[in-house]
């Protein structure tokens, strides 16, 4: 009868503590992390490019933003092609970033099958240029 009455006690307790336990360990590694930084030097970022996550960022930020889900999605085929498979087909260059662009802006049919692409006419161009540059990125 006992057992019954302590069980969700004992087990509240040890959520907690788990809980609790692991959000505390992590302010230290963060700080211990500042610290090591401070005390080692500066970072070294000279093999990354400044900003180079920008375009992949906000391409998947605009893609969420429109209507391109009801249609694609990341990795299969739902009505059009999946990204990945998008991505596989095209170079990432700049001639295929401004086409891919100017289709996703105009619509179009034929390369992946008889299903059109419907216009986006309200889309900027720079818009749709970083949405194919987030595609394209998805090799």
């Amino acid at each position: 009868m006992r057992k019954r009455f302590l069980a969700p006690f004992v087990l509240s307790a040890f959520f907690f503590a788990a809980c609790g336990g692991g959000q505390k360990s992590g302010e230290q590694a963060s700080s211990s992390n500042a610290t090591a930084g401070q005390e080692g030097g500066a970072v070294d970022t000279s093999m990354v490019s400044p900003g180079a996550n920008a375009p992949v960022a906000k391409g998947k930020t605009l893609i969420d933003d429109q209507d391109c889900k009801t249609c694609h999605k990341e990795d299969t085929k739902l009505v059009g092609p999946g990204y990945k498979e998008i991505a596989q087909k095209y170079e990432n260059n700049d001639k295929n970033v401004e086409t891919l662009a100017d289709k996703v802006i105009k619509g179009g049919s034929g390369n992946w099958g008889e299903v059109a692409m419907l216009p986006h006419p309200t889309l900027q161009k720079t818009d749709a240029e970083e949405m194919v540059k987030y595609i394209l990125s998805l090799k």
